[in-house]
């Protein structure tokens, strides 16, 4: 994945050039923490922008004398909204021999902020109040999320799981006195009730020992078939545990089941594989981090196909965002989610990623994805390389790095041609052959990472991996 952006000093003098804006604020560092949260509640309602901590207002620069106490300030200042804004830690960029700590507000937050009642957005340079008829609009078009950040019922803190919460503070650049409750519940993984302090629905998937327990279907079914369609034939595995244990099971799962082989580029043999492995990343990635998981009992589901890969996640798109503009907008249903998984470097927190998704399947010289709306959901469609991926070449050619025997390439030309073969089909080629020949050659032939061998005892058959 792409890491966050890094901010330089070149940006600063830009934004500083421009002045402040509708996405751009200014803040001094002596400001209060409310009046700081005035601004970053009035960019959350809008379009989302950046805040330069150090800068007066007319625009004269003045630094801040210390980084930690102006990171804190801001992160104080989320936290005075009302829900909290879950926000990544500033930044400190030096300019002209200055310190500067600059914080960003993603577009497309899921709620609508206040902070004491007080609903603002930004106007040009300023901030103001909202009115009556446009908080009407705000609220009725951002009201669907939320449910990450609801308390669990019956969840306790004993129901997370250590190391995740461990793994995950590694990635912060939090202060090391700070307890892991805090840092939790600043980050929307807990909430605190009468009952003290509670796992929201977001820090049972990204951090629970068990999360399926609490929230049915959330999970990542895997499977791979043999042909162009669904059939009896297939490999299946249910990623479960945490939202970052699933991610890595299911990359690892396609990454497995992925056809790999030749493909030529003029005179030059290259090797490849059926899907560039970015973008199948990127699609599992943005399911896990933007499906509805209020949606119980279903999954998200990748199906691989002799033609092409499916991934399907439950929840149609949220807030505003349409298939018509889905390359340019941005609407987070999974604030809390999507904030943690681009602190562990899963996702990059601006957005989907579904351009980078487009570039990368244009310079392999495959089809654009395609996005679909169901009635109950969304689904991403990679075609991949199919049969050209193994047919680029003769097959004498196409295995010659590899120690095979001539029985060896019968069976893999026969599987070039009808995409699988069993132990039967092999010995109708080698009739000669005992059965305990056969299965010491197919086995060869698994061992050196050619062929992938499906279902048990009779059911057995071979595809080309």
């Amino acid at each position: 994945m792409l890491s966050p952006i890094r901010w330089t000093a070149s940006d600063v003098a830009g934004w500083l050039g421009a002045g402040a804006g509708e996405r751009l604020a200014f803040s001094p560092a002596a400001a209060s923490a409310a009046r700081l949260a005035e601004t970053l509640i009035a960019l959350a309602n809008a379009h989302g922008g950046v805040v330069v901590i150090g800068v007066a207002t007319g625009g004269r620069l003045t630094g801040v004398e210390d980084a930690a106490a102006a990171r804190a300030l801001f992160q104080a200042a989320g936290l005075l909204s009302t829900p909290p804004l879950i926000l990544s830690l500033p930044q400190i960029v030096e300019h002209n021999g200055r310190q500067l700590c600059v914080g960003e507000v993603p577009p497309g937050l899921p709620h609508v902020y206040n902070l004491g009642g007080r609903y603002l957005t930004r106007a040009g340079p300023a901030n103001r109040l909202l009115t009556a008829s446009e908080l009407s609009s705000l609220l009725f078009e951002r009201g669907e999320a939320g449910f990450e950040a609801q308390p669990v019922p019956a969840a306790t803190l004993d129901d997370l799981e250590m190391a995740h919460v461990r793994a995950y503070l590694s990635c912060l650049a939090a202060p090391p006195a700070e307890s892991w409750e805090r840092v939790l519940l600043a980050r929307g993984g807990l909430t605190q009730g009468a009952a003290g302090l509670t796992p929201t629905y977001a820090g049972v998937l990204l951090f629970g020992r068990d999360p399926q327990r609490f929230v049915r279907g959330a999970e990542i079914t895997l499977v791979r078939y043999a042909g162009l369609q669904m059939g009896d034939e297939f490999v299946r595995h249910d990623a479960r545990g945490a939202l970052p244990e699933q991610i890595r099971q299911a990359e690892a799962f396609v990454t497995a089941n992925m056809r790999r082989g030749m493909r030529l580029s003029g005179f030059t043999r290259q090797e490849t594989t059926e899907y560039p492995l970015s973008v199948v990343r990127e699609a599992i990635v943005n399911a896990a981090a933007h499906r509805d998981y209020a949606i119980r009992g279903d999954s998200i589901r990748v199906l691989m196909f002799s033609d092409r890969l499916e991934v399907y996640s439950p929840g149609r798109l949220p807030g505003h965002v349409t298939l018509d503009n889905l390359l340019h907008e941005r609407f987070s249903r999974n604030e809390i989610i999507v904030q943690a998984l681009s602190d562990v470097g899963f996702v990059e927190r601006l957005g989907y990623g579904i351009d980078r998704m487009m570039v990368v399947m244009a310079e392999a010289g495959l089809p654009a994805p395609v996005f679909e709306e169901t009635v109950a959901g969304f689904r991403v469609t990679l075609r991949g390389r199919g049969d050209d991926l193994v047919s680029a070449e003769p097959a004498a050619q196409r295995w010659a790095n590899y120690r095979v025997n001539p029985r060896q390439e019968r069976a893999l030309a026969y599987l070039a041609e009808h995409g699988s073969i069993t132990n039967r089909e092999f010995r109708d080629l080698c009739p000669d052959l005992s059965d305990e020949t056969i299965r010491r050659e197919l086995a060869g032939l698994v061992d050196q990472g050619l062929i992938m061998k499906v279902g048990e005892r009779k059911a057995t058959y071979y595809i080309l991996k």
